[in-house]
């Protein structure tokens, strides 16, 4: 079956979300919008791409798309759409989207609207006028946008952030979709050490380790589209069989993890032993304005600010520290901050930045690399034999 795909992504990692479909999922047709990605393929392709793509956010199935500037046209247009090549007799079909630059902008209206015009065309099909929706969940979502409304089915159920490994997380979690797309921007692929000195639950270096050892991150959960009769469940089976037969997890990388607080650093343990990395991720209590930093490698940072854990005084102060600590590191430096003023406290203005969101939060990922020096292959697996036999 030809399908019509799109996957959301949190705002700055469109470019990412795609060059993942086009390099990891050979597709050609791709297109990066605001906010989301679009593209074109099969069952293969859908099963494929909710078990492998690091930084989207779900994959949706587009149904259609038309002008809807009234409740009539909303509701023709949903009637006229093939609900019945996806949703079975006993599917529940629950209704959820949002309304933005719209003349329709009640959304529980919509929402009543297209729920209305499913249920009318799936009888008309099935012959009933009732459905107990007692089978297999096929979410609808729908977004109307500048009088255009458009028309979805989430294949992904939970988010693709939820990989599995961490059901538990810190006060003020970093999405793991932020934090693979902040290792990709770095294009770390495990020849150098890398170090992260504000480990919270351990996801930056848990999805490096993941992307080092090629271990699709969908591996350890399930998809809503799993438990559809209407696609093909070889599809699911075969994408499953090529992602463990893609994962390295005998290979070794130098990844190390720190964290002030105790309880950190043991969350973030469980967390790698959940996703399957704790032989090459090492998690230690540390202080970070008290470390080492005068080996050559890659550090990613996503330390405490106002908006988070510290009052934005007492967070300024540690940029402030940490720039100190940090200026003349050999060490690669990708830091994550909302604060608009970080590079005057950090002391240095990055070599690049990176408008990210993390959740609903602003943020910049401010880049230090000119700099730094190179290391090769053989230099960096040196480095890693040191540290084991530290």
């Amino acid at each position: 079956m030809e399908l019509t795909m799109c996957c959301p992504t949190l705002f700055g990692l469109e470019g990412i979300v795609a060059d993942e479909l086009r390099f990891g999922g050979k597709l050609a047709e791709v297109r990066a919008e605001n906010g989301r990605v679009l593209f074109e393929g099969d069952e293969n392709t859908l099963a494929w791409a909710n078990l492998n793509l690091r930084c989207a956010e779900r994959v949706l199935i587009r149904l259609g798309e038309f002008p809807a500037k009234s409740f009539d046209a909303l509701f023709e247009g949903v009637r006229a759409l093939p609900w019945e090549q996806f949703i079975p007799r006993d599917g529940a079909f629950p209704v959820k989207g949002y309304c933005l630059n719209a003349a329709l902008h009640s959304v529980p209206d919509c929402q009543k609207i297209v729920k209305k015009a499913v249920v009318n065309r799936l009888g008309a099909h099935y012959g009933q006028t009732w459905f107990e929706e007692s089978g297999a969940r096929y979410q609808i979502q729908f977004s109307i946008m500048n009088d255009v409304a458009a028309l979805y089915l989430d294949t992904s159920g939970v988010g693709l952030h939820k990989r599995g490994y961490r059901a538990n997380s810190n006060a003020a979690p970093l999405r793991e979709t932020l934090a693979a797309a902040m290792v990709k921007l770095a294009r770390w692929r495990g020849r150098e050490p890398l170090m992260d000195p504000f480990c919270g639950s351990g996801t930056i270096a848990i999805e490096a380790a993941m992307i080092a050892q090629r271990r699709a991150p969908g591996l350890l959960r399930r998809f809503d589209a799993e438990k559809w009769v209407t696609l093909d469940g070889a599809a699911w089976r075969q994408a499953r069989e090529d992602a463990l037969g893609m994962t390295d997890g005998s290979a070794r990388f130098d990844i190390v993890g720190s964290d002030l607080d105790p309880a950190c650093v043991e969350l973030s343990m469980e967390n790698a032993r959940k996703a399957g990395v704790s032989g090459t991720v090492f998690f230690e209590r540390a202080d970070a304005l008290q470390r080492d930093y005068n080996r050559a490698g890659v550090l990613f940072a996503n330390p405490p600010y106002g908006e988070r854990l510290l009052n934005v005084q007492t967070a300024e102060k540690l940029y402030a520290d940490l720039g100190r600590r940090l200026e003349k590191s050999p060490v690669k430096q990708y830091i994550l901050s909302s604060d608009p003023l970080f590079e005057r406290c950090f002391g240095r203005k990055a070599d690049k930045r990176r408008k990210l969101y993390n959740g609903m939060i602003k943020c910049e990922l401010h880049m230090y690399f000119k700099h730094a020096p190179r290391l090769s292959a053989n230099s960096g697996k040196q480095a890693h034999t040191e540290t084991v036999k530290k």
